[in-house]
């Protein structure tokens, strides 16, 4: 994270930072950038009153939310956080948190993480000067439309934090961000993840050739059309498009089984593929996808996704890689990570942690976010500088 020293526009508020146990590694690392460059500002104006508390040794906020034996919980906050501008972060995916129920473990699922955060904006009490919630994965961001009768969780949960007070709703690459129209006059941001995800691809892997005839991009879905296109169009390389036929010859509750996988686009023989996706949830679909690409003699196999959930664990993508079939697998650290998959070899770990405080810094100055959004110079730069380097 760098600021720069010359301040255009004061703080809203002073700033706090709280946070859900599931997301406190992350928390504390974006608490430590921010302290360590407000602390390296040579500013004249820190001892106005308008920057009251600009300059601490921590911003993060003695918060908590005990449970009862009964499996009940409550928010407290043990210290005052009257007239701040409070940015409270959670991760609804951590499946390592949990609580005692009966002398038996439960594992906190994201409705008891979505629960949490609503309790800690309760405790706040109406003494917040502004609300923040940044939360990575939407909470029920797969359920962000209706097709049958049935819940539009999302939009709900959305309608449900605007109306206990949360003024601004931070998200990453949000599997469909029209639900935002949940709440057409609220503030609702989501943040892209190209630049960290192409800054570690050429990090990691040097040789690649950055050219239509070497690499190809591959959306894996129709969803992830528009991610595609634009890591298409920035690194001035072809693309091709999955799309899944679904068996519809009996009832299921959630998902559809796949019976085929269809490819648009040209032949992929010999080139290196990277597939974007917004998340990893069992891992089936983008594994068969890049099976069939190997049987079109696709060379290398790079899989990119914001979250990396591995709902069924890392066996496949352990066979996957001792086949040759894939060979890097890309995921953020907006959700839990476990120690299992940080330490493969075949794993790489994008640290988001200098994004998430360049964002709360600069809207915590109530400055527009469009320089943040838009990544487009700073990835031609790198890529620029790696077929110089390469």
């Amino acid at each position: 994270m760098t600021t720069n020293n010359m301040i255009e526009t004061i703080p809203v508020a002073p700033l706090k930072i709280m946070t859900l146990d599931g997301f406190r590694p992350l928390a504390e690392k974006v608490n430590s950038l921010i302290v360590n460059a407000r602390h390296n500002q040579a500013l004249e104006c820190k001892n106005l009153p308008a920057f009251n508390g600009y300059e601490a040794d921590t911003y993060l906020v003695d918060a908590a939310c005990p449970r009862f034996n009964s499996g009940e919980a409550k928010g407290i906050i043990r210290e005052s956080i009257h007239g701040t501008d409070l940015y409270i972060l959670a991760d609804v995916t951590n499946n390592n948190i949990n609580y005692s129920l009966d002398g038996m473990n439960n594992m906190m699922s994201p409705d008891d993480h979505f629960q949490d955060l609503k309790r800690l904006i309760d405790a706040c009490n109406g003494k917040a000067h502004r609300i923040n919630v940044i939360i990575p994965f939407l909470y029920e961001g797969r359920q962000h439309k209706r097709t049958y009768l049935e819940s539009l969780d999302c939009a709900t949960a959305l309608q449900e934090l605007v109306k206990m007070g949360v003024k601004n709703i931070i998200t990453f690459d949000a599997l469909d961000p029209r639900v935002q129209n949940a709440i057409p006059i609220d503030g609702f941001d989501n943040f892209y993840t190209s630049y960290q995800f192409i800054q570690a691809l050429l990090a990691t892997e040097k040789g690649l050739k950055l050219d239509s005839e070497h690499l190809m991009i591959i959306s894996p879905d129709e969803s992830v059309m528009s991610k595609a296109i634009f890591y298409t169009n920035i690194l001035g390389v072809d693309m091709g498009m999955f799309y899944k036929k679904h068996d519809y010859t009996e009832n299921f509750d959630v998902d559809k089984p796949v019976s085929a996988y269809e490819f648009l686009g040209t032949s992929v023989e010999g080139k290196d593929v990277l597939i974007v996706a917004d998340a990893i949830f069992t891992g089936r679909s983008i594994l068969n996808i890049a099976l069939e690409l190997k049987r079109r003699k696709a060379s290398k196999i790079y899989i990119a996704a914001t979250f990396g959930l591995f709902t069924d664990g890392y066996g496949m993508f352990d066979k996957y890689v001792e086949e040759g079939i894939i060979d890097r697998v890309f995921t953020t650290n907006l959700v839990y990570c476990s120690p299992e998959l940080l330490a493969k070899k075949y794993y790489t770990n994008v640290d988001l942690s200098r994004y998430l405080a360049l964002i709360i810094h600069t809207i915590n100055h109530d400055q527009s976010v469009d320089g943040i959004l838009d990544s487009t110079t700073r990835i031609q730069d790198i890529v620029a500088d790696y077929k110089r380097n390469n």
